[in-house]
């Protein structure tokens, strides 16, 4: 059964789950497909191509699956797909995919966006990650698990953040952030492990494995790619190996304070 507002408008060609609930004033677009047990509530704008998984909620003014801000968006067919139980608060703005980045915009599971967030076209989120307030993420950025992003933070294109880290509030983000990691600060660099995350989620050995790997990799004034490489064939950790595996791919590269080695000569 779904639980319609008489005054919601639902085009032709729309899909709805069992149990959907939409409430009033809001409009849901011809190629919109919504699973079960999800709310939307009021004035909601659901448009596009866009394909919306179970037990998901909806706050009220959400913009969902509207057209690219981008100039050279020209009507193509792009997609938005969201997975199960996120929760999506007021004023959020999410754009589906571009021709040129692989036309699908794609969220995960469990997420938590809260108001005024905006995701970009291109934009992959893993599963278990909060945005807090008014983060903003430009186009073809990429989200691992369980990443943080605080309040009123914008995200430069094509940046990647790994899984458990973390961005701090206000901070402007313009290169990528390792797995495990904490960021903060404009322009935003590395100022330690995401202690906080990793203690709820993995065992304290890992933790003091990675803490040694970070003061390799970042304290000791050594090539970046190099050591990154040397720990990758070396270690027996798997998340010393992701770390330096997502180290060794950076097309943006890293943002830490490199310490100046002595001049011996």
């Amino acid at each position: 059964m779904s639980l319609i507002h008489p005054s919601a408008v639902i085009e032709d060609g729309a899909i709805l789950g069992d149990n959907v609930s939409v409430g009033p004033f809001t409009y849901i677009g011809s190629k919109v497909s919504i699973g079960d047990n999800t709310t939307v509530a009021s004035n909601v704008v659901i448009e596009g191509k866009t394909t919306i998984g179970k037990d998901n909620r909806i706050f009220p003014h959400a913009a969902v699956g509207t057209i690219p801000q981008d100039l050279k968006f020209n009507g193509e067919d792009v997609e938005l797909i969201i997975g199960d139980n996120n929760t999506i608060r007021e004023f959020t703005l999410l754009n589906p995919g571009t021709k040129g980045g692989g036309s699908v915009t794609k969220i995960g599971n469990g997420n938590l966006l809260m108001g005024y967030v905006h995701l970009g076209h291109d934009v992959i989120i893993g599963d278990s990650c909060i945005l807090a307030n008014g983060a903003t993420l430009a186009g073809h950025v990429e989200l691992g698990n369980h990443v943080v992003i605080g309040g009123l933070t914008p995200i430069h294109q094509f940046v990647r953040v790994g899984d458990y880290a973390m961005v701090g509030g206000a901070s402007a983000l313009a290169q990528d952030i390792p797995p495990f990691c904490l960021a903060e600060g404009n322009r935003a660099s590395l100022r330690g492990l995401n202690l906080t995350g990793l203690r709820r989620n993995i065992p304290r050995e890992e933790i003091n494995t990675l803490k040694s790997a970070y003061r390799e990799l970042f304290e000791q004034g050594n090539p970046l790619q190099e050591v990154a490489q040397k720990l990758f064939e070396t270690s027996n950790s798997e998340a010393v190996k992701k770390l330096c595996e997502f180290i060794k791919t950076s097309k943006r590269g890293i943002p830490f304070t490199r310490i100046k080695t002595e001049d011996k000569s």
